[in-house]
């Protein structure tokens, strides 16, 4: 008859409880689940084993990350050997919460592990009386080990390089696109304002921005003279639309406007230029987010689209694991459930946020769907390389946007476009002699840096620089030039 032990991961370390017999306690669930919350009943059911703690913090991070991985390390290893040496392997069954773990364990070790039947709900017993059942524990102890090594674990899982964070992206394009939606309504509550003062600028000035801008210099359109027509002019860059928007304002059908209407017209004005100023910076931004995070896919599709794609799917790890045809319709998905529901009485979109992209609109209208398709393909591969490779490169981004443009080229001309294997082989030699080059580089400032190091402990510094050998040799001889 197979005895049934438990083994349980603490935050303190390896705990081996043995329970009454497997067939008594599998046949007696029921029992085991009303007698898990009482310390007594659950006594007579589960006696302490064996205990093995940790040595350090370090080494309970190192075996508690393995463990969920579900490895077996050297220490639970050996601890299980102490535990069960005078054991024969078929004599017991050991009760592990991680079926992965248990599949590990019986490989390594030739010890069968069960996870099931009874065993997850003596384990709930066990961590719900672990301190009680353990000697030199208790409830206040065990609670601060287990907070210890839980923000350990979380930093350790957490673990991401803070240049590579595509969180930034998704929040710079969402507020992007905010910018621009409140940039166009502002603009147009503005030209509604001023309009009552000066309509005529309207027609004159399209632009929102360069309107607002010139609002500014404007002003009362009463107090407008030939002198500003400079400043408009370099506002406007057209001197032709400087004078027309003086020469207007002389003979303008428009309203008077108080001061103090005016002043707020004026401040608003200048809010919508400060607006788009920030929206400026924010590209600026998010350009080079773009180009630390994903710069293959910023150089194939453009930074907007490859930011919008990123954050429509969630992560760049979530693209990188979607398929090319995914990646095709993403921001199309209720086109695509609406022909789904039709059942073919409308066809399933052929692109979503890729419509944005240069590509499709300079591809013939017989042509759409396959370059997008193609366009997809190659965002897929780019995704992927940005989100798995080390050093972030630009080369294979560029070599895919050729890749595009020649599929346009044949589209166009027939023209024969290189095969995908030449092609991503020489971005692989590219992206070895650029990595060879970086490598030497910094070997060669590890070196200075030791030479200036050495040269500082042997004395030779004068003035703050090092006085090397080779500098003195050159000193004596200029000194005997200087004396001949």
């Amino acid at each position: 008859m197979s005895q049934l032990f438990i083994l349980f991961e603490h935050a303190a370390g390896y705990a081996v409880f043995k329970v009454k017999e497997f067939e008594e306690i599998g046949m007696q669930l029921p029992q085991v689940e009303e007698s898990v919350k009482d310390l007594s009943r659950f006594r007579k059911i589960v006696t302490y084993h064996g205990f093995s703690p940790f040595k350090t913090a370090l080494s309970a991070l190192e075996n508690i990350n393995s463990v969920s991985e579900g490895i077996v390390t050297e220490d639970l290893k050996l601890f299980l050997d102490s535990s069960f040496g005078g054991f024969a392997k078929e004599d017991f069954v050991l009760g592990v919460a991680d079926p992965k773990l248990g599949a590990n364990i019986t490989e390594t070790l030739g010890i069968r592990c069960d996870y099931v039947n009874a065993v997850p709900e003596v384990m709930r017993g066990i961590r719900l009386h672990f301190h009680n059942l353990v000697k030199g524990f208790t409830a206040q102890t065990s609670v601060i080990a287990q907070l210890g090594l839980g923000h350990s674990y979380s930093r350790a899982k957490v673990k991401f390089n803070v240049n590579r964070v595509d969180n930034m992206i998704i929040q710079s394009i969402a507020l992007l696109d905010q910018l621009d939606k409140d940039i166009n309504t502002f603009s147009m509550r503005m030209r509604e304002w001023y309009s009552y003062h000066y309509p005529e600028l309207s027609k004159i000035v399209p632009e929102n921005y360069t309107y607002a801008r010139v609002a500014q210099v404007i002003k009362n359109r009463k107090e407008l003279t030939d002198e500003k027509v400079a400043e408009l002019e370099e506002i406007v860059m057209d001197s032709a639309r400087a004078h027309a928007i003086v020469n207007a304002a002389k003979s303008s059908m428009g309203m008077d406007i108080s001061p103090v209407d005016l002043m707020n017209v004026e401040i608003f004005a200048g809010r919508v230029v400060a607006l788009v100023g920030y929206r400026k910076k924010m590209a600026e931004y998010l350009t080079s987010k773009m180009a630390g995070i994903a710069p293959n896919l910023a150089t194939l599709i453009g930074d907007q689209v490859g930011a919008r794609l990123i954050a429509h799917a969630g992560s760049l790890t979530n693209l990188a694991k979607a398929p090319a045809s995914t990646v095709q319709i993403l921001g199309a998905e209720k086109a695509l459930f609406r022909a789904l529901k039709s059942r073919g009485r409308s066809n399933t979109p052929k692109y979503g946020l890729l419509f944005h992209s240069t590509f499709i609109g300079r591809a013939g209208t017989a042509n759409k769907g396959r370059i997008a398709r193609y366009l997809a393909n190659k965002c897929s591969i780019a995704s992927r390389i940005d989100c798995f490779t080390e050093i972030p490169t630009k080369i294979f981004g560029e070599k895919l946007r050729q890749q595009v443009e020649d599929r346009l080229e044949f589209y166009t001309t027939g023209k024969e476009p290189k095969k995908n294997l030449e092609v991503m082989k020489e971005a692989l030699i590219e992206t070895e002699i650029m990595l060879a080059a970086l490598e030497k580089k910094k070997k060669d400032k590890k070196r200075k840096r030791q030479s200036l190091e050495n040269g500082q402990e042997n004395g030779h510094v004068e003035n703050g620089e090092v006085d090397t050998s080779l500098q003195k040799k050159k000193k004596k001889k200029k000194s005997k030039v200087d004396n001949e």
